[in-house]
């Protein structure tokens, strides 16, 4: 099945850490306000300068920490202990297929959110919703990360220093374009 530029609902967004992908989705959030947003954004929690850890935050206003060096636990990404539990919780809701969601907004598909089957299984039914969605995803990575990104339905676009300021605008247009 060849998909057109019409058809592809889901705008996907990769590049290295710290390359601006987070601030990306927090810009077209902002320029959005007063829109219905589904979805979550994450922030690092940050003590004297160093990355602690991260903190999960809904568009509806709920947050909670999903990683930090202190959480012990079988669930790990690097240094971090991964709260599993608080993914599951925010996903079946922020990420719940509704019809009065304008644009779902997710920051990040990767390796510590897959670690949640409710996170994937939710992901996978707005995938399959037609619903519009913005979302960053992890440059590397398999499982669920590869097969989104396999996907005939998405656009994959790069951020990088170089055009991270211009990137929220362009993701704007992209999202005007979809709705017509």
């Amino acid at each position: 099945m060849n998909v057109g530029p019409r058809e592809r609902h889901v705008l996907l967004i990769t590049g290295n850490p710290g390359s601006g992908k987070t601030t990306v989705i927090c810009r077209v959030a902002d320029a959005l306000a007063g829109r219905r947003l589904g979805g979550f954004y994450t922030e690092e929690i940050r003590v004297g300068g160093e990355r602690r850890g991260f903190r999960l935050a809904t568009f509806d206003g709920r947050d909670r920490v999903m990683a930090h060096e202190e959480f012990r636990g079988p669930h790990r990404v690097g240094k971090y202990g991964v709260d599993v539990s608080v993914i599951d919780g925010l996903a079946d809701s922020a990420l719940a297929v509704r019809e009065e969601v304008d644009l779902y907004l997710v920051d990040e598909i990767g390796k510590m959110e897959c670690m949640s089957p409710q996170f994937v299984t939710a992901m996978r039914a707005l995938l399959h919703s037609r619903k519009p969605m913005v979302a960053t995803i992890a440059r590397r990575g398999g499982g669920f990360i590869t097969e989104v990104k396999a996907r005939k339905d998405v656009e994959l676009w790069e951020v990088t220093r170089a055009n991270r300021d211009g990137m929220p605008q362009e993701v704007l247009t992209w999202f005007r374009e979809e709705r017509l």
